[in-house]
């Protein structure tokens, strides 16, 4: 495995810029409850703590787009700061959404409690990134307008106006390539995101959501939702903090029952899920104060710490399991679409909902009145089925022209093989037939949905640096669902093959309607597809030009390579 050390460099930033804490020193929130602590002060604790305790290790992992540096805090008992098979990597991510930023103060505290005790699981690697989203962090002021505290915090958007927890597979922002370069080498089995909700009121300080169950290995997901997540929230439970699903429902109140959030790769466990990580994206409720939102915050990235320990041998078990089954799995979901037929239910602490008319408008307005709390079973819809599905190549075929793509792939872990000289190979292609794409931007990009597609055998010449990969990794998932063009988050989706949908060449028609003409008289088949389509399609008949675009395209003249995708499939 890769040394931490080979990838990383020890961050040399002037300290005197920064105010000298001590570790034994409250953070900057225990000093004033309703603040959060700005990115000069996280770095300066983190810093200082690296100087303090030989356990702890704060490093640069790359650059942001604003140009400051990304880093991760780790905390090793045995002060070796490197992923290894024998212990349980715990990633937790903080600050993606700046604007939520209790995790960020939470970690802190629990970084401080852990070393003071001297507690660190022996067992476990825990790493965590400070702050993820410095350019918004830098950002602040009061954004979240049904947000109660802290008094100013950071921007949602960074300095390119991305949502970082929509880039994990465009992977644009210097934010993500730097994460990613990060987590391939630390390759966490257990990952927490840490945030803050919006939407409805009710009772419950903490909501999260896990990794999606039924896109996980079924090893890492049985555990994770027979064993670990029982215990935690039992345990949170224990601390003062029920926890409830994410709020996600069909209506616009809770009580009419929650659905599961299926987590696609763009997000950030819906990336770790690719790669057998089993994760938490946790939602501290808006709308209580924020000293409860960073304790709910403290139990629950411990709770998780302390399980991981518990269990360590387990999940390394069941992570290798899955990376090695997943190295020979064969037939690959690429979507999933929620099962109503299936219907659980959770017990649901919240507050009655009413309508009354508002004062802004005079019209009906919704409200809830927390003078009306109820307790109650609630339904929950939290099981997705498959609903586009692949089987994999033996090899994808990707030519040097797309180093983008390239770039993506290796810097994820995946093994490429370079073509040592031009090659003519009988390959499988994809022609894109059918696609829908929205009328507005979403993060820059116009993401395409409802992809149709058709295959075609044919021979290829391919040429020297060309590149194959081979789908006997236990990356394959992330090589399938984002080479394979109808995954909801490949690169074909995310527009990385765009190019590939343009025609390049064309016909005059004076000219091609005596060719054309030629070309029905030789062909009787020819004619007789014409005829149908005419036959069969009223619009077709009446247009000239679609029909002599229809015989142009059955000719040697149409170019191949139009609609063509350009990753093949190698069988």
């Amino acid at each position: 495995m890769i040394k931490i050390y080979a990838l990383f460099f020890l961050i040399a930033l002037p300290t005197a810029m920064y105010a000298q804490a001590k570790v034994g020193d409250l953070t900057p929130y225990e000093r004033n409850t309703n603040q959060t602590a700005t990115y000069a002060q996280i770095i300066s604790w983190y810093q200082q703590v690296d100087r303090q305790y030989d356990q702890a290790k704060l490093i640069e992992v790359g650059k942001t787009d604003i140009g400051k540096p990304l880093h991760v805090f780790l905390l090793a008992a045995d002060k070796q700061f490197t992923a290894r098979p024998d212990r349980v990597t715990l990633l937790i991510n903080n600050g993606i959404h700046p604007g939520e930023p209790e995790g960020i103060d939470a970690c802190m505290m629990m970084v401080r409690d852990l070393l003071k005790a001297n507690k660190l699981p022996k067992n476990v690697l825990l790493a965590i990134v400070p702050v993820y989203n410095i350019d918004g962090a830098l950002n602040r002021g009061v954004s979240r307008v049904n947000q109660n505290g802290p008094e100013s915090y950071g921007f949602r958007g960074n300095a390119r106006n991305l949502n970082l927890n929509r880039d994990f597979i465009k992977a644009e922002a210097e934010n993500t390539k730097a994460f990613q370069t990060m987590y391939q080498s630390l390759k966490p089995q257990v990952f927490i995101d840490n945030h803050t909700s919006d939407g409805a009121d009710y009772q419950h300080v903490l909501t999260y959501f896990a990794t999606q169950k039924d896109k996980l290995h079924p090893t890492v997901s049985g555990y994770m939702t027979q064993t670990f997540q029982p215990e935690l929230d039992k345990r949170l439970t224990g601390q003062g903090f029920p926890p409830a699903p994410y709020i996600n429902s069909f209506s616009e109140t809770p009580e009419s029952g929650l659905l599961g959030y299926n987590d696609s790769p763009r997000y950030s466990t819906g990336y770790a899920a690719l790669f057998n990580c089993f994760g938490f994206t946790l939602e501290t409720h808006m709308w209580k104060d924020y000293p409860a939102r960073v304790k709910a915050s403290y139990a629950f990235d411990e709770s998780v710490l302390r399980l991981c320990e518990r269990d360590a041998q387990t999940i390394l078990a069941n992570y290798r399991k899955a990376n090695e089954e997943v190295r020979k799995q064969t037939n690959f979901p690429l979507s999933y679409k929620l099962d109503r037929s299936k219907t659980d239910s959770i017990t649901f602490l919240g507050y009655e909902a009413a309508y009354k008319p508002s004062e802004v408008s005079g019209l009906k307005r919704l409200y809830y009145d927390r003078s009306k709390p109820f307790t109650k079973r609630i339904p929950y819809w939290n099981n997705f089925v498959v609903d586009v599905q692949v089987d994999k190549p033996r090899t994808y075929v990707i030519p040097q022209a797309w180093f983008e793509v390239i770039g993506l792939l290796k810097r994820n872990g995946v093994i490429l093989q370079i073509l040592p000289k031009d090659t003519s190979m009988a390959v499988s292609a994809y022609y894109v037939t059918d696609y829908k794409s929205p009328q507005r931007p979403y993060e820059g990009h116009y993401i395409h949905s409802g992809i149709k597609l058709r295959s075609e055998s044919q021979t290829i010449q391919f040429y020297k640096g060309d590149y194959l990969v081979l789908t006997n990794q236990p990356t394959n998932r992330y090589i399938v669902e984002t080479l394979e063009p109808q995954g909801v988050d490949s690169f074909f989706a995310w527009n990385f093959f765009d190019s590939s949908l343009d025609q390049k060449e064309y016909f005059s028609d004076y000219i091609f309607e005596d060719t054309a003409a030629e070309l029905l008289k030789k062909d009787p088949a020819l004619r007789k597809k014409l005829d149908d389509k005419r036959a069969s399609d009223k619009a077709f008949a009446e247009n000239a030009d679609a029909q002599l675009d229809f015989i142009y395209r059955q000719t040697p003249y149409y170019e191949k390579t139009h609609n063509r995708y350009p990753v093949y499939r190698l069988q």
